[in-house]
């Protein structure tokens, strides 16, 4: 980590209670991207931001968010700022949206899962994560994953169901896997944690996001620093 961004997330830290600064940094000790999650064209605002609310409360850091026929969009009310805390990834450039996010994802060495109900495939409590580092896929309410979405996972996920009706909701679903991945990972020994740079680089996003006037600040701090033009 460049000694210069660790001086200013101490600079910055300034400018919030000390008690708030203490719980950024808890918090972001137990922030993890060994999990992530990727939401599919979800149309409806309440479970997409219900699903924030849960990566949040679960500690998984980045969400990779797909648009391809609908808007994804954020209901405040469900949310309840969530959002703010997440590193959120969006695709909704061009064609075949999903195919980019998917590629993108292997090629930072995660292994697509796909949750299926129709799917055979492991349980959350069943499912190999010493593998590797894994991406959840949840699709649209309705039609669940699309197509192309299944045809590219590595592996198959789904929740056992003992009841009549067909499926969970999606944010139940998501709430579901992403809880149990997560106390899986916290019993294990794996490196599941942010390296001490993904911290200090939170870190500063959430100082950033948090002091009005931010870059004003960091402007100034950043003339004022030794050896920054």
């Amino acid at each position: 980590m460049d000694t210069y961004y660790q001086d200013l997330v101490e600079h910055l830290s300034g400018f919030i209670t000390g008690k708030r600064f203490s719980l950024f940094k808890k918090l972001a000790r137990e922030r993890t991207r060994y999990i992530t999650v990727l939401l599919e064209d979800i149309y409806q605002s309440q479970n997409a931001s219900a699903v924030l609310r849960t990566c949040d409360c679960t500690g998984v850091q980045d969400v990779h968010i797909v648009e391809e026929r609908n808007a994804y969009e954020i209901n405040r009310d469900v949310a309840l700022g969530s959002n703010q805390w997440l590193t959120l990834h969006h695709y909704k450039e061009g064609y075949a949206n999903i195919l980019t996010a998917i590629r993108a994802l292997k090629k930072a060495g995660y292994r697509i899962l796909a949750t299926s109900p129709h799917a055979e495939g492991k349980t959350p409590d069943s499912m190999d994560l010493e593998k590797g580092k894994l991406a959840l896929m949840f699709g649209t309410e309705l039609e669940g994953l699309s197509e192309q979405a299944l045809g590219m996972a590595d592996e198959y996920l789904q929740i056992p169901m003992v009841g009549f009706t067909e499926s969970y909701n999606i944010s139940v679903s998501a709430a579901i896997c992403i809880y149990t991945l997560r106390k899986r990972l916290e019993g294990s020994d794996w490196n599941w944690r942010l390296t001490p740079q993904e911290q200090e680089l939170l870190l500063l996003d959430w100082l950033r996001k948090s002091i009005k006037m931010s870059d004003r600040i960091e402007q100034k701090f950043r003339k004022d620093y030794p050896g920054v033009l």
